[in-house]
């Protein structure tokens, strides 16, 4: 077949260029089509990948079936919860998933020591599957090479309706030089297990995502754990050189 350049393509040319776009994405491109509408498959993969991310969107945490008793016990993982008491709630009511109740800012103070160099906390945030499916690999990886840089951590918990913006109530609470989020992305119709690393330096109230550093697409087709976490860490490097985050700190 002639291309606009006039050139001769084979079916082997097209078949090596179907092969390197779809190791660039997952994005359906190139899928063909019956008269103006997808194949049949394609339609119904379509579907079965929008009611996925819809059903890892409205998935309550289990933390024993999510993260597994053995993880939980290894890393002795709490859990608190935000002001949403429901997910429905947390959905329409995004504010509430950024501030904790008294029992849950208690329950913290009481389990984490203050101050520490890095304190990192796992948020369901909007997939429930991407906690699943990266935290137990991930967390290992981060407190181990914050250990390697001599860096304190804190213990580590895990936050119930959990918006970005509760890293703010977390300096507050514990006064860390360094908070790492680790939380749910909205998920795609690629992926629902796609993870994200929100970063910042000593967060307190008023802080907005202007003071924030973010490591996102952490899942098995995106940033690998061990990327992931080597990211993360020298981002925290940075900050705690730097004595800043957010817009003042690029990623090198």
């Amino acid at each position: 077949m002639p291309s606009d350049s006039g050139i001769v393509r084979t079916d082997a040319d097209w078949r090596e260029l179907e092969r390197r776009v779809r190791e660039q994405t997952p994005a359906r491109l190139m899928e063909g089509r019956s008269g103006a509408s997808y194949r049949t498959a394609t339609q119904l993969q379509l579907r079965a990948d929008h009611a996925a991310a819809r059903d890892a969107v409205q998935a309550e945490l289990d933390l024993i079936a999510n993260l597994g008793q053995e993880f939980i016990e290894r890393w002795q993982i709490f859990e608190v919860s935000t002001l949403a008491a429901s997910k429905q709630e947390y959905l329409v009511r995004p504010d509430l998933g950024r501030a904790f109740g008294e029992a849950a800012r208690s329950t913290i103070r009481e389990q984490c020591p203050p101050g520490c160099d890095v304190q990192i906390v796992i948020g369901d945030g909007l997939s429930v599957r991407a906690v699943s499916a990266q935290v137990p690999g991930l967390l290992p990886l981060l407190v181990e090479g914050a250990g390697e840089r001599g860096w304190s951590v804190g213990r580590s918990f895990v936050i119930r309706h959990c918006r970005v913006g509760i890293m703010n109530e977390i300096g507050n609470l514990l006064t860390p030089k360094a908070v790492v989020l680790l939380i749910g992305e909205r998920p795609g119709l690629a992926t629902a297990e796609s993870l994200s690393a929100y970063l910042a330096y000593l967060p307190a109230q008023g802080q907005t995502d202007a003071n924030r550093n973010l490591v996102s697409n952490i899942s098995r087709n995106g940033v690998s754990l061990v990327g992931g976490a080597a990211r993360i860490l020298n981002m925290v490097q940075a900050m705690l050189t730097e004595h800043t985050s957010g817009v003042h700190l690029k990623e090198e």
